[in-house]
Formats: structure tokens, sequence, C-alpha cells
């Protein structure tokens, strides 16, 4: 069912830091790339590829020339804030960003013109970022960018986003709140940034086209799945993607520090495999993977070798270097959250479904 699948990166990535004491950890996109290496990935149907940069123009496509000056001349400086706190400026952070969102649109044109039927970009995922504002670890924001870069020069229509990265993707919904591109974000509740509540929902053309499925913490890998399984595929069966761009955060494992969820590896093979099907079926595979949240580095670097090794085909599950990439032990979530979540699939269905005839 799959084809050739690309493993987006450049060292450039590296530069994407924000010092030694943040959470942040630029290193584990190359952590990925060494395990996957390692493996043996590469002998056959998954390549490497290399981005260049992104250029001033693509990140006017999403960006104002305000904010694009301001990051470069306070990287260049190497001090302050990007926001308020959260996103330091240091020096070669703004060429580390152009990097990453080049890997982003890369794995964009590379779907466009058919050369790969997936593409995994572990710097992108950059969902918090505005137009003219660093958020939450973001400079800018790759996923916005990749989309309009499709829009744009490659006349998609129907793009759906899937970001199941432990914190609410509140860049990449402001950005699109009122266009009927599909956005689907579940996210613990309650936590940074505090958006992603079930009432935003788009508006104007937008409206419906929003879609949050706000998790309780505790949250485990099968309440997680049944809330996902609900809403996820039934949505985008009814849209009709031509490409199915997903940010594939992995803060939401139970290791993670800042997040509070209850998954395991569990988790992420379920949705790689959900997402890997549905591209097939859907919009000919066409499915680009980013990375976003994961402060953990074990658990990050192994949820994302998962997801890859599946979508690629490249290694049979039965093989023991597949085994070494899941979760010894599978915790149960806290049974409390069961309920809530139920209830939260409940109103999506009742609200946004019904907006739709979803049935």
């Amino acid at each position: 069912m799959t084809g050739y699948s690309a493993f987006i990166y450049s060292n450039d990535y590296l530069r994407y830091q924000f010092g030694p004491d943040h959470p942040f950890k630029p290193e584990r996109s190359r952590l990925v790339l060494d395990l996957l290496e390692q493996m043996g990935i590469f002998d056959g149907v998954a390549r490497v590829a290399e981005p260049d940069p992104a250029t001033e123009n693509q990140l006017l496509l999403v960006h104002t020339q305000r904010y694009l000056d301001f990051v470069r001349e306070s990287c260049e400086r190497g001090v302050g804030f990007l926001d308020s706190g959260d996103t330091p400026a240091t020096q070669g952070l703004f060429e580390g960003a152009c990097s990453v969102v080049g890997g982003s649109i890369l794995g964009a044109e590379l779907l466009a013109k058919k050369s790969y039927n997936h593409a995994f970009n572990p710097g992108g995922g950059l969902h918090h970022a505005k137009a003219g504002s660093a958020s939450g670890f973001c400079v800018f924001n790759d996923i916005a960018l990749a989309a309009r870069w499709l829009q744009l020069k490659h006349n998609y229509e129907r793009i759906a986003i899937v970001d199941i990265d432990g914190h609410h993707g509140d860049g990449t919904q402001e950005l699109f709140y009122r266009e009927p591109l599909l956005k689907i974000s579940t996210h613990r509740i309650g936590i940074f940034p505090g958006t992603g509540y079930l009432d935003e929902v788009g508006e104007g053309e937008g409206r419906g086209y929003s879609v949050n499925i706000p998790l309780p913490g505790g949250t485990g890998d099968d309440a997680y799945i049944y809330a996902y399984d609900e809403v996820v595929p039934p949505l985008l069966e009814w849209y009709r993607p031509e490409v199915i761009i997903a940010q594939f955060g992995a803060d939401g494992h139970i290791g993670d520090p800042l997040v509070g969820l209850a998954l395991t590896t569990k988790t992420y093979e379920t949705v790689a495999e959900s997402l890997h099907g549905l591209a097939h079926r859907l919009c000919e595979g066409r499915l680009l993977l980013l990375g976003g949240g994961g402060y953990c580095l074990d658990p990050t670097v192994r949820s994302w070798a998962l997801m890859f090794t599946v979508v690629s085909e490249a290694v049979p599950r039965a093989s023991p270097e597949y085994g070494k990439l899941l979760d010894r032990n599978l915790p149960r979530g806290d049974p409390k959250a069961d309920e809530r979540v139920r209830e939260v699939v409940e109103e999506i269905k009742r609200t946004v479904f019904a907006m739709h005839g979803i049935r």
C-alpha cells in the first residue's frame, strides 16, 4: 500500500535552539534519523532528503514583513525573547527556523509532484506561531506555510490538518479560522496556550472547519484512541482531502514533563496506522508528517521512529528492531477521564458533525 517515504533533515535544524537549559531539544531530530539508520530503514522504500532554507518570500505567505525583520534582528543580537518569555532569541535561531520551514515546504512539494507518497519533517510542527508573533517555542508556523504553499503553488483546495500534539495548535487555528480548511486538534485542555475549547469551531466560511477534541489530564491510550476513532476518520471521510498534514507531537506521552496525558506508543502506532490508511484511501497516499512537542527525548525519539516505520513499511512488524520502539509497560490512564472524553465526543457529534450532515 505504501510508496516511497522521505525523511527530511538538515544539520541546520540543530541551530533551532534556545539554550542548553531550555526544554526544547533540537537534537531529537538527529537522534530519530540515527535510530532509523541503525534499523536499516533507508535501504529500500525510505530515503533521506535535505531541504533548502525557506526564502523570505515563502515566509511572507503567512507572516508579516515586520515580524520577519524583528526575528532576524533579535536573533542577530542573540538577546531577549521573541514572545512573552518562552522563546528566547538566540544567535543562529533565525537560520535554523528557515531551515525547518524549508523542510516542511520541501515535504509538501515532494507530495504535490508525486515524487513520494509520504514525507516526515521532524523539525516541523511549530503550531503556536502566528502571523506576527512567536509563541510556545515556535518561531514560524511551518504547518500553515506548507498548507499555503500547496494552495497557492499547486491549487490544492481541500487540505486537512490533523494535530495530535499535547498542546492546542492555536496559531494554525487562528491563521485559518475563517477558511474552509479542515483543522482537527486533539490536546489536553486547561494548559498552555489556554485555547482549544469545544466552541471554537471557526467563523464565516470557516465555521465548522475548526474541530477541537479537548482532553482532560490523565487521558490514556484507550480513551484517546476512542476519541480519535470516533471523530477524525469520519471527518476526513466527509472532507475528502487532497492531502493530509499531520502534526505528530509526542508530548502527550506519559513520560513527558509538560502535558499530563498518559499516552504510550500504543496511541502513536495506532494513529500512524490510521492516517496512513486514510491517506491512501482518500488522497493517493499524500501524507505530510511533522514533528512538534516532545520534551523527554527517549519516548519522543521512539514514537517518531515508530510512526515513520509504520508509514514507510520498511521494517516488518515482527522484527526485533520494531519491537524495541514500543513501550514495554502500558499503564492505564485515569478512569475518571474516560467519562469526560465520551462527553466531548458526543458534543462534537451534536455540533460539528450536525453542521456537515455527518452521521
